[in-house]
């Protein structure tokens, strides 16, 4: 892929005032260029009123402040909202906007597509097309708050795509919506979520930027977890663990373990106990997600072990939370993104 020369959404306000130096703009224009555009949710040059018209030139001869457009858009019952949006190469992604008790989150995509193939995400069956910017991660919440007039509090890296395989992106993303000048999003209201790309999980330990890390377990024995995700037959269960326990060595946070029941797959009891002696000594917690139907992908009803499963993991010592599925009628829960172009 081929970036834009520059585009300002790449840059933390540190950055900024430098490269703008260099294009002979003052460097306090960065400061009031960032107010316009986090706070103010305006992304043409020309209406940024205490910017001199000479300076306006500037940036609009060299710096891109290009969003995506909205493809389509989605509401669901409970008010969730889905959106595809698409890239000026026609790449398109799929983001989630959540409105919670304590403000609205969304969950953004950080690949068009998905190369990893686990069998129960819908993400698996869309073709990787390219990874994105980190620009481009960005304009999706951007995009979304200037649609939906929300101020958007948290975000979550679990659409689709998998983060650690785009990792510069990845990084870059977070440090702009980190900046105080910008969305002034702390690491503890952001979560990346990763299927088990061990290096990587080693290497974003080591940035100590106490953001939360999401991990996708689904089984207990490696054969079993091999055959729905082929990532573990290139890091198995035992060093995922190791290198989870080596995040929260350096970070101080605990790594939240996703496990989606699946009904005669994974949710005997018996599999709640061997997942409870796999992570009793682990700083963690269990995330129990019902399993979430996907069209034209063979599914299943909610497992009827939901509560004795999350029971023996609880008697074990396991902190474990069912996770709140919201916009399920409009495929926008876990593992159903896809990049629908008919939603």
């Amino acid at each position: 892929m081929s970036a834009p020369s520059i585009h300002i959404l790449s840059y933390t306000h540190n950055e900024l005032k430098d490269l703008f130096q260099e294009y002979g703009l003052k460097r306090y224009r960065a400061l009031q260029v960032l107010d316009w555009i986090y706070n103010k949710k305006v992304f043409d040059y020309s209406l940024m009123t205490n910017i001199s018209k000479e300076d306006i030139e500037i940036l609009q001869a060299n710096f891109s402040l290009e969003l995506p457009v909205i493809e389509k858009k989605l509401v669901s019952v409970d008010g969730t909202v889905k959106y595809l949006f698409r890239y000026s190469d026609n790449a398109t992604v799929e983001s989630v906007l959540m409105d919670y008790d304590y403000g609205t989150s969304i969950c953004i995509s950080s690949q068009s597509g998905c190369k990893m193939g686990c069998v129960f995400c819908a993400s698996s069956t869309v073709p990787f097309s390219r990874d994105l910017w980190g620009y481009e991660m960005t304009a999706q919440i951007l995009k979304a708050a200037q649609d939906s007039n929300k101020t958007i509090s948290r975000a979550v890296v679990m659409g689709i795509g998998e983060p650690f395989d785009n990792y510069d992106n990845l990084v870059n993303f977070l440090n702009v919506i980190n900046m105080k000048e910008g969305f002034n999003m702390g690491g503890r209201r952001i979560t990346v979520s990763t299927c088990g790309i061990v290096p990587k999980i080693y290497e974003f330990a080591d940035l100590c930027l106490q953001v939360n890390l999401s991990v996708s377990l689904h089984e207990v024995t490696d054969d079993r977890r091999s055959a729905i995700m082929p990532i573990n037959k290139k890091y198995n269960i035992s060093s995922l663990i190791k290198a989870c326990e080596y995040y929260f060595e350096k970070t101080n946070r605990r790594v939240s373990f996703e496990y989606a029941l699946i009904p005669g797959s994974n949710d005997s009891l018996e599999h709640a106990r061997r997942l409870s002696a796999l992570l009793k000594n682990v700083m963690c917690y269990v995330n129990v997600i019902p399993v979430n139907p996907v069209e034209n992908m063979k599914t299943v009803q909610n497992s009827k072990n939901l509560s004795p499963f999350c029971a023996i993991l609880k008697a074990h010592g396991v902190p474990v939370t069912i996770r709140r599925e919201l916009g399920r009628d409009i495929e926008a829960a876990c593992g159903q993104l896809r990049r629908q172009h008919d939603i």
